[in-house]
């Protein structure tokens, strides 16, 4: 389905929603340990008869999207006493405080004879006894899901201040076939990995797709020149072409914030230095010049800064510099090896793949390189990329043995919740998008 936009209205509604916005319910999210916040999410209301399904579907998915974020527990449906028929119907509180329920949330939905659909929604705190949203939409029944993750990441929002990742997708190296010939394509899925479609065949290697700020483009490395080479892929189309008209040697591109240029390696196959390109024109500017390896470069939220990984020091360390490139500060300072690093989209932290002692980790730390953290660890993982809010990293995990593959998981920026992200096949390197819109 296009990626343009699908929604036809967006209200509010409910008398009582502006007077909730100084409501007690918020979850504080920080580095200590997160009792997960117990919401009742009774099934959707079918207003039609063709609308039953659909009122399942979205339930099913609100509640996995908020459980899956571990700060939410929902309480099973059986262990309601409350019952919501109406959904105008006064919400009876006492039911619902009895059985230690935070957050209610209702819904309500609509399925007209063209395939259209009005969904609705209520959040309520139950010991304020204050309703604190209600949001309704409208749109296609194919946007279903696009539309559940859309609710999620509103009641996310009210509940923790912060925007929520849920309507957002994942590109991917989709891989399979024997070890030793392996065969990788692109892939792209929802977050929570439905809807995979695959963008490219596995004819020629692909490595590191990247999104667009818009999340309507790619930007990736392929061999199918012959040697690794960066391109541009429209993801609705999926036309594509090549950056560096030069054909030089280009690997590890990033999108910098506006979407106007692109930060890459390029080498002449003895060092590789790291290289900003204007998209629209193909124009060049070097930003290293040393004889050391320069890799993987990503800009800061605000594009002024610029994080990368190099051995000018003799080992491989994580560095910054200005967006103009010289200056170059190494950041990394604890035992063992710097990979990967991507900046976080709060501008806060900056993750990374560590490699010590024979084992690889992702972690994160401050833009000083101070406060290291590591959140994982097994014999061979790397590749962290950032949900939009920050809250959130996935990267991929080698599985050993001669059937095992790579894997993708995610995990918070506590450390906690460690998840397998569901792929059709062995999936590395991912890349997650900014919120749809």
């Amino acid at each position: 389905m296009p990626r343009q936009l699908i929604i036809a209205c967006l209200l509010a509604f409910g008398a009582s929603m502006t007077h909730a916005q100084s409501g007690p319910l918020r979850i504080e999210i920080t580095e200590g340990v997160i009792e997960p916040v117990p919401v009742a999410i009774p099934r959707f209301i079918a207003e039609t008869a063709a609308a039953d399904t659909l009122a399942g579907q979205l339930t099913e998915l609100v509640t996995a999207d908020l459980v899956n974020s571990g700060l939410f527990r929902a309480i099973p449906a059986d262990a309601h006493i409350g019952r919501v028929t109406n959904f105008n119907a006064p919400v009876q509180y006492a039911d619902w405080k009895v059985i230690n329920v935070h957050a209610l949330i209702t819904g309500a939905v609509t399925v007209t004879d063209d395939n259209q659909m009005v969904v609705s929604f209520r959040l309520f705190d139950i010991f304020s006894q204050n309703q604190m949203e209600g949001l309704q939409f409208a749109a296609s029944t194919r946007a279903w899901r696009r539309i559940g993750h859309k609710i999620a990441d509103r009641i996310y929002a009210r509940l923790t201040g912060e925007q929520g990742y849920f309507d957002s997708r994942i590109v991917y190296i989709a891989e399979e076939g024997p070890k030793d010939a392996r065969k990788k394509r692109l892939a792209v899925m929802d977050y929570d990995g439905a809807n995979n479609r695959y963008l490219t065949d596995s004819s020629s290697i692909v490595l590191a797709p990247r999104f667009s700020p818009n999340a309507r483009e790619i930007i990736y490395t392929s061999y199918e020149t012959g040697v690794p080479q960066v391109f541009l892929m429209n993801v609705d189309t999926l036309r594509r072409r090549l950056i560096d008209q030069d054909r030089n040697m280009s690997f590890a591109p990033r999108f910098s914030p506006d979407g106007q240029r692109a930060i890459m390696s390029l080498s002449d196959g003895r060092n590789s230095d790291i290289y900003s390109v204007d998209l629209a024109t193909g124009q060049k500017t070097r930003l290293t010049r040393t004889p050391a390896i320069e890799t993987a470069p990503g800009y800061s939220p605000d594009g002024s800064r610029i994080v990368f990984e190099s051995d000018r020091g003799g080992g491989q360390q994580i560095y910054v510099m200005g967006a103009n490139g010289g200056n170059a500060q190494r950041i990394s300072r604890g035992e063992g090896r710097y990979a990967t690093p991507v900046w976080s989209p709060r501008g806060d932290l900056i993750a990374f793949t560590k490699i010590l002692n024979d084992r690889f980790h992702i972690g994160v730390m401050r833009t000083d390189g101070s406060g290291e953290r590591l959140l994982t660890g097994s014999r061979l993982e790397e590749g962290p990329t950032w949900s939009p809010n920050g809250r959130v990293i996935m990267f991929f995990r080698e599985i050993p043995g001669a059937d095992g593959g790579p894997i993708i998981y995610s995990v918070n920026v506590t450390g906690q919740n460690l998840r397998k992200v569901p792929t059709p096949t062995f999936g590395s390197d991912p890349a997650w998008s900014n919120l749809l819109e």
